[in-house]
């Protein structure tokens, strides 16, 4: 696969984001032309207690629920709290003004959004180990950085669309 040049656009609002508001960006931002990817950033919300005395007990939180996206279902994992879109530099300019839109017509408190390159750009070590050696020669740039060492893909990494 090609690289593409591209940017990173980081939206960090002002308060965690529901999962319905959530929901409401993400299909909004992913109508546009030349997103790449779009990764959640925010605390994990666990099904069960992982340590302590309550080690074990199922965890109710509202905010873990699965929500559409594109006519996907995505379980919600973390309480969100940024996201950072990656998109193609030539499509910024339109995707900053349609965004900016987006999120004044969605949200009812402040957030900022900023651009720069806040996602590995190169491959890692864990990508190597994660995925398999050979990836020089044809990884996806889109899943390059998004590899947790400690995970399975599968749980952390959902692609839409494809």
């Amino acid at each position: 696969m090609e690289l593409i040049k591209a940017v990173d656009v980081k939206i960090f609002p002002y308060r965690r984001l529901k999962p319905e508001t959530t929901e409401k960006i993400l299909n909004g931002i992913m109508e546009y032309d030349g997103i790449l990817r779009v990764m959640i950033n925010g605390n994990s919300i666990p099904k069960v207690v992982v340590y302590g005395p309550a080690k074990g007990t199922q965890v109710n939180h509202e905010d873990r629920k699965v929500i559409k996206v594109k006519d996907d279902s995505v379980e919600l994992r973390v309480s969100v709290g940024d996201l950072i879109v990656t998109v193609e530099y030539e499509k910024l300019d339109l995707f900053l003004e349609k965004l900016q839109n987006l999120l004044e017509n969605t949200l009812s408190f402040g957030f900022e959004v900023s651009t720069g390159i806040f996602t590995k750009t190169n491959i890692t070590v864990s990508d190597y180990l994660k995925l398999g050696y050979g990836l020089e020669n044809g990884i996806d740039p889109r899943l390059i950085g998004l590899v947790d060492p400690n995970s399975k893909s599968q749980d952390t990494v959902k692609l839409i669309g494809d």
